[in-house]
């Protein structure tokens, strides 16, 4: 009879749990908006911090081995072997003298950067205008002159030029001004006879032809005839030079004179030879001076022109440029200085010290162990995807399966520099020591680390399911006067929230559909 009357007080409670149930959706399909939109989430600006969660498990700590990142000469031994340390004491430091200067002069060369940067933001000054003015009109004054010294620079040319063909080559020849000149000597190669007379009417010609362009020569003659005439002159002097050059062979083909003769001929050459090699190289030196002076005065002109001008937007973010590339210098000297201090990682007791002031100490070389005062530390394994968000000194959210709703704190003091493979995939080991060691814990413990690798204020945020990303690209649809717009972004960090970073494409207070709402 009691068993009865229990079954059936259960059938009249399951009665009434049905009941209720079907009434509080009778009254939620009541007041449910009909038509109503699809849910929106609105775009928020806050916090956002980037975990690495991973898991691993509690071991004993046996030690700690450390060494120097960089090689160096050791030049002080802070703890010998047996001393307790605290994280954070130091343990060896390497000589950083030459390390000191080079951070000086990176110091000082952010100033040199910075006062310039200063400066072009303040403006051209008048007497930096007035300078680079009179720099400008200097080197065109030089440039007037060094043309005003062309016209006697060709007529000193043209000068040698004569005396070496009408003067010294005058006893080669007889009848040396007419179109037939001979050579008054027998040369075995008939050939180079025949060159030399017609390269002797030519010399004349040229001569006769580069007297004439003399004459028109003159103070007032422009830059451009200036120009020219010393273009024309090289090609008179080369004219000139090529009869002379067959003369030499004509006298290596000399046959049937005199010693005392040939060496009279071999004179009158050398000297020719001197006079237009001298010509030429004064022509020369003219031509290139001018190209020179040219180019001097065009860029004082450009300075010019610049200073008055003032500085450009691209000339001040060039040289912000500037002044961050020394303050990155800076900085790396820096971090090289904080390298060359080996400093304990951990609280304990340190068993090897090897290091010794004045030993060398070469990169990745082990020089001292340390036993941690705690008995466990965390292992985990983290994948290559995620090792490069973590480093050491990271702090580190545990939970262990074993306490539920308590959270314990440490931080990340070794990662392992050689990878591990796991079923195929590549992990790095992590070792994370605890803040403070709750006496319950004990070796082999499942533990839940959540690893703070960065954090950004002041970002855009969206929930990762309120995004959609497909072999196009990661996409929002933005929902703007009823109509919606599926639109690119850009993302940044995760938190393990499921919050999102979005870098650009949306802003503040825009509403995108929840495409993950089922």
């Amino acid at each position: 009879m009691i068993k009865k009357i229990r079954e059936a007080k259960k059938w009249k409670l399951a009665a009434g749990a049905l009941v209720i149930v079907l009434v509080a959706w009778g009254a939620y399909a009541a007041l449910k908006p009909k038509g109503a939109p699809t849910q929106l989430i609105t775009v928020t600006r806050g916090s956002i911090v980037e975990t690495v969660s991973v898991t691993g498990n509690t071991t004993p700590v046996h030690s700690i081995d450390l060494a120097f990142q960089n090689g160096g000469m050791i030049a002080v031994v802070a703890q010998p072997v047996g001393s307790a340390v605290r994280a954070g004491d130091l343990i060896a430091r390497l000589d950083t003298t030459q390390l000191n200067a080079q951070l000086a002069q990176a110091q000082a060369n952010v100033d040199v950067q910075s006062a310039d940067l200063r400066s072009l933001q303040a403006g051209s000054r008048p007497e930096d205008i007035q300078s680079a003015r009179a720099a400008r009109e200097k080197a065109q004054q030089d440039l007037t002159n060094m043309y005003g010294s062309v016209s006697a620079t060709l007529a000193d040319a043209f000068a040698k030029a004569n005396d070496a063909v009408r003067n010294q080559l005058a006893s080669f020849f007889s009848n040396a001004e007419t179109v037939n000149p001979q050579l008054t000597f027998a040369v075995n190669d008939s050939q180079v006879t025949n060159n030399i007379q017609s390269q002797r009417v030519a010399a004349s010609a040229e001569l006769n032809s580069w007297q004439t362009e003399l004459l028109g020569l003159g103070p007032l003659s422009s830059t451009t005839t200036l120009d020219a005439a010393l273009i024309k002159g090289n090609e008179h002097l080369a004219a000139v030079n090529a009869l002379l050059i067959t003369a030499s062979q004509a006298l290596v083909e000399l046959t049937n004179q005199s010693s005392a003769s040939a060496a009279n001929y071999k004179t009158s050459l050398t000297a020719a030879l001197t006079e237009v090699s001298t010509a030429i190289t004064n022509v020369n030196a003219a031509s290139q001076n001018i190209a020179s002076q040219k180019y001097t005065v065009s860029g004082l002109q450009a300075a010019l022109d610049k200073a008055v001008a003032g500085p450009t937007a691209d000339d001040i973010q060039a040289q912000q440029a500037q002044v961050e590339q020394a303050q990155a210098s800076v900085q790396n000297i820096q971090a090289q200085i904080a390298q060359a201090s080996l400093v304990s990682p951990i609280s304990g007791v340190i068993t090897v010290q090897d290091a010794k002031v004045g030993q060398i100490a070469s990169p990745g070389q082990t020089l001292v162990s340390i036993i941690s005062n705690n008995d466990l530390e965390v292992d985990a394994d983290v994948p290559e995807t995620d090792i490069g968000k973590i480093a050491v000194g990271n702090p580190v959210s545990m939970t262990f399966d074993a306490f539920p709703n308590e959270t314990f704190t440490g931080k990340v003091f070794y990662i392992d520099p050689a990878e591990t493979i796991i079923s195929g995939v590549v992990d790095y080991l992590v070792k994370t020591s605890f803040d403070n060691l709750d006496p319950r814990i004990k070796s082999g413990l499942t533990v839940n680390l959540s690893i703070k690798a960065e954090e950004k204020d002041n970002v855009l945020i969206l929930p990762q399911f309120a995004i959609l990303q497909n072999d196009q690209g990661t996409f929002v649809d933005l929902y703007k006067n009823g109509a919606t717009t599926q639109i690119p972004i850009v993302l940044g960090i995760r938190d393990d929230q499921g919050n999102v970073e979005v870098v650009s494409g949306v802003s503040e207070g825009d509403q995108v559909l929840n495409i993950g709402l089922k």
